[in-house]
């Protein structure tokens, strides 16, 4: 008998440390276990053709907003091709307002909440032939201590070529009303000694990259301490520790920390969402925006970490002037990544209670953005989504380094905006751009709009845009700057870094 436990990841590079909990938990079934997993790329016959190929007896799935659809169809076929086959699936999708989801007519069996006991229980009683008395089951959350850590299951494939997920705990005690965290009713860690035990070993095989899924991880202090001395201990040029952290508690003892990593070894996360404090209470968020403030900036001026921040846009009574002010707020603090968001209603989360009072409308389809509210009318979120797109190519890509200072000026929302705009006036699309026709667009909408950027000239919008061009390889000619002077440019920045790398192997034989 063979047990597949499998999930559509959204990209290959992505690990699912959900299935690998399950296997861990298995038992003497384990040996029978498979982990499977795709990704959304993959065509769903050819998925269905490998897990048949493994003859399996169930097949667990975990599904998520992002693969809800392609899982649905993919348990269709399957069980069009073979009718026996025992489908079981769960994950957060799956895990409330169930009743009237396709999937869940499907599957032969669906487990709500953290499945990690749950699963093993119900595949023992299918092997035992004893049908469990409901198709639906309601998983006990476990503690910490209960679980087995699953990171041994991550094989060499995994090390060298994806993300290792971590946690270091679960649940949050916050209860921000957008995020399923807020049914959780506190955050628990697990013990340090036995996970840092099994980090060694993952470093020992190889692995360099580690994601913490933690919520909240500096909310322990002891523990995050802990944790980043582990790792400051065995530190290389490859080693690279991502953190979900709270961006008002930053106590001295992480600070002295934080401080000694190497510039590209460390990245927070950091929930912002909005600045705005009606809107703050009105989702029961709670944050200090001044502490916020001043922790991101001393960030920025006294460490090597990479922010990467987050903005939800479409908040219960947020307004275009409100979201415009926490944008430009965040923007002036400089962190490496703004994160723009469409506020998405999750199932079970309970944002839910405003869709009356403030007319949220969101759309029936994953993954449930919002599209209009009492404040923020279709069109306009439209246009917001269409922001946060070319956002993301534009002002996260790190490809305009010179160049976005210029576009965003002193009103950067507003200017983005504008952008915003012209750009898909003239394109109609958000998606496909090439890198080089991004650098043309960037360039004829500055010189299009030099009487809204007055302090600009021509030359300093080119010779910003040709920097950006150099240092992002692309090795055509650009058509919007003269040959002659691309090539001028392009000697000396060639010079410059020949200088730079001289200058190093110099220190290198100096310093060896």
């Amino acid at each position: 008998m063979t047990i597949v436990l499998s999930t559509l990841n959204a990209r290959y590079i992505h690990s699912a440390l959900g299935l690998r909990y399950l296997k861990a938990h298995m038992g003497s079934l384990e040996a029978q276990t498979r982990i499977v997993e795709f990704d959304l790329q993959r065509p769903l016959l050819e998925i269905a053709e490998a897990l048949l190929q493994l003859n399996p007896t169930i097949v667990g799935f975990g599904v998520y907003i992002w693969n809800v659809e392609e899982t649905t169809r993919l348990i269709a076929i399957l069980k069009k091709i073979q009718p026996k086959l025992t489908i079981v699936i769960g994950g957060p999708e799956v895990s409330y307002e169930f009743e009237q989801q396709g999937i869940t007519q499907l599957c032969d069996y669906l487990i709500t909440g953290a499945a990690d006991l749950a699963f093993v229980r119900l595949c023992e009683t299918i092997v035992e032939n004893l049908a469990p008395a409901e198709k639906i089951i309601h998983a006990q959350t476990p503690s910490p201590k209960q679980l087995q850590l699953p990171y041994y299951l991550y094989t060499q494939e995994d090390i060298e070529n994806r993300v290792l997920y971590i946690e270091a705990s679960r649940g949050c005690p916050f209860k921000c009303e957008f995020c399923l965290s807020a049914l959780d009713k506190t955050s628990t860690g697990f013990e340090l000694e036995p996970l840092l035990r099994e980090l060694d070993l993952l470093i020992q095989r190889g692995a360099r990259q580690f994601k913490f899924v933690d919520r909240t991880f500096n909310l322990n202090t002891q523990h995050s301490s802990r944790i980043l001395q582990f790792f400051l201990d065995r530190m290389d040029l490859n080693l690279f520790i991502h953190f979900e952290v709270i961006p008002d508690h930053l106590p001295e003892k992480l600070k002295l920390l934080i401080t000694q990593f190497p510039p590209g070894s460390l990245q927070f996360e950091l929930g912002i969402q909005s600045f705005d404090p009606q809107t703050q209470e009105r989702i029961s968020r709670k944050q200090n925006n001044e502490k916020t403030c001043e922790n991101l900036l001393w960030l920025r001026q006294h460490t090597s970490v990479h922010l990467h921040t987050d903005l939800i846009l479409g908040l219960p009574g947020e307004t275009l002037s409100s979201i415009a002010k926490g944008f430009n707020q965040l923007q002036q603090l400089e962190p490496q990544e703004i994160q723009v968001g469409i506020l998405k209603r999750l199932r079970g989360t309970p944002i839910i209670r405003h869709t009356q009072n403030h007319q949220m409308v969101y759309n029936p389809n994953p993954p449930y953005n919002l599209i209009c509210s009492d404040t923020l009318d279709f069109a306009t979120m439209q246009r917001l989504t269409r922001f946060a797109r070319y956002w993301d190519l534009v002002g996260n890509s790190a490809r305009f380094k010179y160049s976005l200072p210029l576009l965003l000026d002193t009103e950067p929302f507003q200017r983005f905006l504008y952008f915003s705009d012209s750009l898909f006036s003239q394109t109609g699309q958000t998606h496909r751009f090439s890198l080089k026709r991004l650098y043309e667009y960037v360039h004829s909408f500055l010189h299009k709009n030099l009487t809204r950027y007055k302090e600009l000239d021509a030359q300093i919008i080119d010779t910003a845009l040709l920097q950006d061009y150099l240092d992002s390889g692309l090795k055509s000619t650009p058509t919007f700057i003269d040959k002659k002077q691309y090539l001028e440019l392009k000697r000396l920045n060639s010079k410059q870094h020949e200088e730079i790398s001289t200058g190093k192997r110099q220190q290198r034989h100096i310093n060896p």
